[in-house]
């Protein structure tokens, strides 16, 4: 982990991370369960699929953040 930052501050990293993997696969189902519906509003579909791909961006810079760079 990072020397600069501290134990609590990982530990805060991580339930965001948890926090947000948890969103992301929830929004899933909520695209999941519309599509299985059949005739959903396309532009709610759209909607959740943008914010899902926003958390996923958000998700890659949190794991980063916490992954230690490896010096090759």
């Amino acid at each position: 982990m990072n020397d600069n930052r501290d134990e609590a501050e990982n530990a805060a990293l991580r339930a965001e991370l948890e926090h947000l993997r948890l969103e992301h696969h929830d929004l899933q189902a909520a695209i999941d369960a519309l599509l299985a519906v059949g005739g959903a509003d396309q532009l709610q579909i759209q909607r959740l699929k943008k914010r899902k791909l926003l958390l996923r961006d958000r998700l890659q810079r949190l794991e980063d953040e916490i992954t230690p760079d490896i010096i090759a």
